[in-house]
């Protein structure tokens, strides 16, 4: 069945991600929702954090395409792994700018930053141990991309779904 919603998307996202394999498709379904939907609302408030952008080669690594990354209120943006996704998108017919791109990058980075998990894993509303009347939260992997690519969609105009971006690279498509 072809992905075509970021909800799908989303879900399939879970699936793939180690402690979720053999969760029912409703859970990891409505795990997604809520991330979708926080990711949303963090796009929707206003300002976004000061910080410095400084690009450099060193994203692609064995295996692993790493596009930013945020450190000390600074974004990395790594060249290389940019060049190689804009490739990616150009071969499917995507319609993704360089500088929509990198704005997108820029923002996952900064929703890291700026989401908050413990509000997330309330959200959520995932227990991962129950003593009596006492519930410990549990963290559900993998939402906080969820919500960081989301925040990236809608800050940064791309055409298509950091989700399916990332979706076509784990199939290998690089």
């Amino acid at each position: 069945m072809p992905l075509t919603t970021d909800l799908d998307l989303a879900v399939a996202l879970l699936r793939a991600t180690p402690t979720h394999e053999n969760r029912s498709e409703a859970q990891l379904r409505g795990w997604a929702s809520i991330a979708l939907a926080y990711g949303d609302e963090l796009a929707a408030m206003p300002g976004d954090e000061d910080v410095r952008i400084v690009e450099r080669d060193g994203g692609v690594r064995d295996g692993e395409l790493l596009l930013a990354e945020y450190r000390r209120a600074t974004v990395t943006l790594y060249r290389d792994a940019l060049s190689r996704m804009e490739k990616l998108a150009a071969r499917k017919g995507w319609d993704v700018t360089p500088e929509c791109l990198r704005k997108a990058a820029v923002a996952h980075e900064l929703a890291h930053h700026r989401l908050d998990v413990r509000e997330l894993n309330r959200r959520l509303g995932h227990t991962a141990a129950r003593l009596g009347p006492f519930r410990v939260r549990g963290h559900v992997a993998g939402a906080d991309e969820i919500v960081a690519h989301r925040f990236a969609h809608l800050r940064s105009g791309l055409g298509v779904s950091p989700l399916r971006l990332t979706a076509a690279l784990a199939e290998g498509n690089r």
